[in-house]
């Protein structure tokens, strides 16, 4: 066991005392083959939680927003697991030209037989629903699939009302200030008592069509990609209490992890 799976089953574990995951698919992660892993985009957290399970069965390394590498120690842990920089496109339209570039280094990857873990959306949903838009990231990568290599849709369930997503104020939460409201909720519930949220994770194998869609172009591919994310149908928040000792879920100031 390397060094990354050790810290993955470390962070499962802390990540546990929240959220009881549950996988689908799980098969394909034992076959040895390199894989785009396209995921939808829920809540903040669901890049750690995606990652730590990943691990448990493949190398794979994350396309991560540039405003993580400047917290310290985000930063080490994203180095450890050679995550790719890429630019904010919600903050800057500098990075549409730098992400042309980004998409060659992901093909290049796959080529050689690595795994990448990248976001077709590129951003939070502000909905029940994925929307890909007019995004081309995902959709270029997939046009020029390396031979040999797959493409395996993950579709995230649970998380659309926590305290990550945007489901109740509108907006992104703050990374490191939603991080350490996570830590004092943990301590608050005595480590063992917290109320914790069900995640659904599926994986399923979409290399078939996402290839052939791809060839179709951008929106045809992007559609796709929402169907296969909006499958289950919209999802409703979910406001979990943040307190054990608190009645009740639902709405209100004590709710939303």
């Amino acid at each position: 066991m390397g060094y990354k799976q050790v810290l993955a089953a470390f962070y499962r574990g802390v990540l546990s005392a929240r959220y009881r995951v549950r996988l689908e698919g799980v098969e394909l992660l034992t076959e040895k083959r390199a894989t785009l892993f396209l995921p939808n985009h829920q809540a903040s957290v669901d890049p750690q939680i995606v990652c730590s399970q990943l691990l448990r069965y493949v190398d794979v390394s994350p396309l991560v927003t540039e405003g993580y590498f400047k917290i310290p120690v985000v930063a080490q842990v994203l180095h450890l697991m050679h995550a790719v920089r890429v630019p904010d496109l919600e903050k800057s339209r500098r990075g549409v030209e730098i992400v042309a570039g980004l998409n060659r280094v992901v093909i290049d990857a796959l080529a050689a037989g690595h795994n990448v873990l990248l976001y077709p959306a590129g951003q939070l949903t502000n909905s029940g629903l994925e929307r890909v838009g007019n995004k081309q990231g995902a959709w270029q990568v997939c046009h020029q699939l390396p031979e040999g290599a797959r493409v395996v849709g993950v579709r995230i369930r649970g998380l659309w009302g926590s305290m990550w997503s945007r489901a109740k104020t509108g907006s992104s939460p703050n990374f490191a200030w939603t991080y350490l409201k996570g830590i004092f909720y943990v301590l608050a519930n005595l480590l063992f008592f917290v109320p914790r949220r069900d995640v659904l994770i599926t994986f399923e194998d979409i290399t078939d069509d996402a290839v052939r869609y791809a060839a179709e172009g951008r929106q045809p591919f992007n559609r796709f990609l929402e169907s296969f994310y909006n499958a289950p149908g919209e999802e409703q928040p979910l406001f979990l209490k943040h307190f054990f000792y608190v009645r009740g879920r639902g709405h209100g100031p004590s709710l939303g992890v």
